[in-house]
């Protein structure tokens, strides 16, 4: 008569309370955490996920799985090999078990240590309340290699989704590595993904990039012990921003440098409000070479330096108004100074070289206003002592508004910009406020520049009404003439 077969030890999963929130997707990606981890642990093969005719198998070529691991904690082994592990998010395995049988899920597992199934049966001591069992029976392959789930019912679009939690299955393109983590490419169209180790734990609606942390804080690990099927943003916020500081690549920094103009709109990834990314963004970009910032008001009211700018093969780069204050304390990740307009103004004056022309290669309009020039000169009387000759160049230094300048006292020498000569009145204009700088030796807004200013409009007024210069008298202004003058005015 052959040995009747032996029954199998029940093991009380104690399961307190099921989560409802909790769905078979759930469930199977804490079976399949739970691969990975003994594969990174043990330095086994990797884990295989197939179907067969029985169901869904989810298998690992580990150590192997005894009735012990079924249960809240985590083993003491993946606690102190942290790094290596996905680890427990929100419920453990036996959590996930009572998902599988409360989903109406079969599951079956094999390991050289034992087959275990799940089973109702009254609770020890309780006889008239029944609790969810581990049914653990001697293996039925003691030579097997690792652990096999088998899960009986589960559907296809579950076992996708559940797949779908992973990087590894996900498929999400990396775009940069730092030691805390990646920064990976948003998919199109959906929602950016935070990975904590390789599992998703989080999406983001906002963030102009998805993100696998693979260094964890304490806030953060708290966070995916917590019984929730999402980690909240103030978990990881600080360890995104930290990664994110970290980036150097050309995809990620020009990403976000697309994303900063458009903070003034409101319209930009919750990434770029953090100042700190900005500033980082800001100072890569500034040591790649021949990079302006600039806001979109400067592109209105300094059109004619962003030209000049542009055809000076500079990269322009739009900033908020704000960080725009902040560039004078940064340096790029060089050391060097971050070049605005008003720096590019400054570089651009200090290479500057005059384009001289001909008076006589000038057109003839041109030459009949340029005629006008000895009387101008002689108008000015003592004014004009120190100017020993008058130039024209086609292109001119900046001025403090970022505009070329349609003259300069370039001692001993006035400059005037061709595009003066379209008019005997303008060229007037520009000559007589030159050699005022040149008779006064002050900058606008000097008195001694606005006291010739004044005198050289008295002597264009006396000349104008046909009266004589006053005998003897000196072509500079006094002083308190002018004073007088400039208070009528």
């Amino acid at each position: 008569m052959s040995q009747s077969k032996k029954q199998p030890s029940l093991f009380d999963l104690n399961v307190e309370k099921i989560l409802d929130h909790w769905g078979v997707p759930e469930a199977v990606r804490e079976v399949i955490a739970n691969a990975l981890d003994e594969q990174a642990l043990s330095g086994t093969a990797e884990p295989k996920i197939v179907k067969r005719r029985d169901g869904w198998h989810v298998t690992d070529f580990g150590r192997g799985l005894r009735y012990q691991h079924l249960t809240q904690n985590e083993s003491l082994e993946k606690r102190r090999k942290a790094d290596l592990v996905v680890g427990k998010f929100g419920v453990g395995l036996k959590d996930a078990l009572a998902t599988f049988d409360r989903r109406g899920i079969d599951v079956s597992i094999r390991s050289p240590h034992a087959d275990i199934t799940l089973r109702q049966a009254a609770k020890s001591n309780f006889a008239d309340v029944k609790t969810l069992h581990a049914a653990v029976a001697p293996p039925s392959e003691p030579k097997r290699r690792g652990t096999d789930f088998a899960l009986r019912g589960l559907t296809d679009g579950d076992m996708a989704a559940a797949r779908d939690y992973f990087l590894r299955f996900a498929g999400d393109e990396e775009l940069e590595r730092t030691d805390l983590g990646s920064i990976l490419k948003r998919r199109e169209g959906e929602p950016a993904r935070i990975y904590v180790k390789g599992v998703r734990v989080a999406v983001e609606e906002q963030f102009l990039f998805s993100y696998n942390i693979t260094s964890t804080t304490a806030q953060l690990q708290r966070a995916l012990n917590r019984e929730r099927t999402n980690v909240g943003r103030t978990a990881y916020q600080d360890r995104v921003k930290a990664i994110l500081l970290k980036a150097r690549s050309t995809s990620v920094v020009d990403e976000i440098a697309r994303d900063l103009p458009r903070i003034q709109q409101g319209t930009n990834h919750d990434e770029i409000n953090w100042v700190e990314v900005q500033e980082q963004a800001v100072r890569i970009l500034a040591a790649r070479g021949k990079t302006i910032f600039l806001t979109s008001q400067q592109l209105l009211t300094m059109g004619s330096t962003v030209q000049e700018a542009r055809q000076d093969g500079y990269k322009l780069v739009f900033i908020p108004d704000k960080m725009l204050a902040r560039l004078p304390g940064l340096r790029d990740v060089n050391g060097d100074p971050i070049l605005d307009l008003s720096g590019f103004v400054k570089v651009w004056n200090a290479s500057f070289v005059y384009s001289f022309v001909d008076p006589t290669r000038l057109t003839r309009a041109e030459r009949e206003t340029w005629g006008i020039l000895p009387q101008l000169i002689s108008l000015a009387g003592d004014h004009a002592k120190r100017v020993q000759e008058v130039r024209i160049s086609k292109t001119m230094r900046l001025d403090e508004g970022a505009y070329e300048t349609e003259g300069v006292w370039d001692s001993p020498y006035i400059v005037v910009k061709r595009s003066v000569l379209d008019s005997p009145r303008h060229l007037a204009r520009v000559v007589l406020h030159e050699i005022a700088h040149a008779s006064s030796g002050a900058n606008h807004g000097n008195l001694a520049f606005m006291a010739a200013i004044d005198d050289l409009a008295g002597l264009a007024a006396v000349e104008a009404v046909g009266a004589s210069r006053p005998s003897g008298g000196s072509g500079r202004a006094r002083r308190g003439a002018s004073s007088r003058s400039r208070g009528d005015a």
